[in-house]
């Protein structure tokens, strides 16, 4: 059966159980080991994958850090600053990328295995000599179903470490840039987008960053909400799509979260500038 296809393979072994009915193990191993056969064929190689997962998060690296474009997401970061951590970036990029496919063939698996089960389930049940009342094609139905999220799980992977990947990077420029605080972001508002309730609950809250300079030099201090190290980060969990928006200098942090201390610095700040212009 070397080169039928997936669904020639399980019509042909749904059509030979109804027709002949359980006859022994041997005969379910066999069909099931044709299906396993035709179930791995039809799914792209390790190769194409590996290949699309690299071009897909790639994409987000050169973006990001190549292309310099999560300095548009904070002022007052330098290229040079960048480049400095691009060994560190290009690294996360390299442990996004084994995590994906990873991931990915370990679905795979279990989607050829929930294949085989769903199969050997029905085929066992199926009395000696067949029988005329199966309903083949609804069973045909729901056994590919099992393979048929295989591709589906392939880029809900691949978007889900794009996002973990992107958050990664977004946080490294940050904090080894300066940034003081964070402010989280829950796209709760995305079109079919369904996100946690406390991550939707988070949204435009701000968090501090632990030990930044203003922390260290006493100019800020933690609201209600804490530091930002004190949640689980953005990305963290699987398919979470929230990301933070950091704050780089003292002016975007809330008045709560600036100390006596801290008010003077950014009052005398605004003086100097009044003076300058």
């Amino acid at each position: 059966m070397a080169g039928r296809s997936y669904f020639e393979v399980l019509t042909e072994a749904i059509d030979t159980i109804a027709r002949e009915g359980y006859q022994s193990p041997e005969q379910i191993d066999y069909w099931t080991d044709q299906i396993r056969r035709a179930a791995e064929r039809s799914l792209r190689s390790e190769t194409e994958i590996e290949a699309a997962v690299r071009d897909a998060l790639g994409a987000i690296y050169r973006k990001n850090v190549e292309m310099g474009g999560i300095l548009q997401r904070m002022s007052g970061v330098s290229a040079y600053t960048l480049e400095r951590m691009k060994p560190e970036l290009h690294a996360e990029l390299g442990r996004r990328i084994a995590a994906s496919l990873d991931l990915i063939k370990l679905n795979r698996e279990q989607s050829i295995e929930r294949t085989k089960q769903r199969f050997r389930g029905w085929a066992t049940s199926i009395p000696a000599g067949g029988s005329d009342t199966v309903e083949r094609r609804e069973e045909k139905k729901q056994i590919r179903k099992a393979l048929a999220s295989a591709s589906f799980e392939e880029r809900r992977v691949t978007i889900d470490q794009g996002h973990k990947l992107f958050n990664a990077i977004n946080t490294t420029v940050a904090v080894n840039g300066g940034a003081i605080g964070g402010v989280w972001k829950s796209h709760k508002f995305q079109v079919g987008y369904n996100g946690r309730v406390d991550h939707n609950a988070r949204d435009d809250h701000f968090f501090l960053v632990r030990d930044s300079w203003a922390h260290k030099a006493g100019l800020v201090k933690p609201n209600k909400n804490g530091y930002t190290d004190d949640v689980e980060q953005p990305g963290q969990l699987p398919f979470c799509r929230c990301s933070w928006k950091y704050v780089m200098s003292l002016r975007s942090v809330p008045p709560e979260c600036l100390t006596e201390k801290g008010k003077k610095a950014l009052a005398e700040a605004r003086r100097k500038i009044a003076n300058a212009a």
